[in-house]
């Protein structure tokens, strides 16, 4: 298995000979253009998680992906060969399985309705298994080696981040959703992980592509 992190949520994971790209969000441009994609999921339609301005244009140039999204981005943004990919279920891939998990996006404020959120576990024979969990910290899938931790958001605060990364009991991770964050903030997340919690972090901000242990 090989991780890019391409920015904000974006993530490339390479398994199986499969390319998978989660989350083609506005927070970040590396992934535009990228082609030879397997499929493109989508954990929830918050802009920053899918670009309506782009990731169309994405899914036109790779027209044998196919295209798995939370069911509420099927109506909010245009994808062609979109297909639902609901909580408590799975697609396989090849030889590689994508488990859908959680189902509701975190609470940002009592009085924002919520949406809903698919946690993405992603596994195949002999290799790691990655868990990207969108935009929610309720999950906590068993059996994951490599966890994307989503470093801050609004509905989001140290002591929870902590606690998730305990709960799915991951050694090895990096940060996501760190679009909001400056260099001092990122740090601070970074270092907190790594020490409180059985996860530890590596920076792949502009690093290419890494293989976890």
């Amino acid at each position: 298995m090989q991780l890019t992190h391409l920015g904000h949520s974006a993530v490339l994971v390479e398994t199986g000979g499969l390319r998978v790209l989660i989350d083609p969000g506005n927070f970040s441009d590396a992934w535009h253009g990228l082609t030879d994609l397997d499929a493109i999921l989508v954990t929830h339609l918050h802009p920053d998680h899918v670009d309506p301005a782009h990731a169309p244009a994405l899914v036109a140039a790779n027209p044998q992906a196919r295209v798995l999204v939370e069911p509420g981005v099927i109506d909010a943004v245009g994808l062609e060969r979109a297909e639902p990919l609901t909580a408590d279920t799975s697609v396989e891939l090849g030889g590689v399985k994508v488990a859908a998990v959680g189902g509701l996006h975190a609470v940002i404020h009592r009085d924002i309705p919520r949406i809903g959120n698919v946690g993405l576990v992603i596994s195949g024979e002999g290799e790691p298994t990655f868990f990207h969990p969108g935009d929610s910290l309720a999950t906590a899938p068993v059996g994951v080696d490599v966890l994307a931790v989503p470093a801050y958001g609004p509905w989001a605060a140290m002591k929870e981040t902590v606690d998730f990364a305990r709960e799915v009991g991951a050694t090895q991770g990096f940060c996501i959703h760190d679009g909001l964050l400056n260099e001092r903030g990122w740090a601070l997340v970074f270092g907190r992980v790594t020490d409180m919690t059985p996860c530890t972090l590596t920076d792949l901000r502009g690093k290419g592509a890494w293989t976890p242990a």
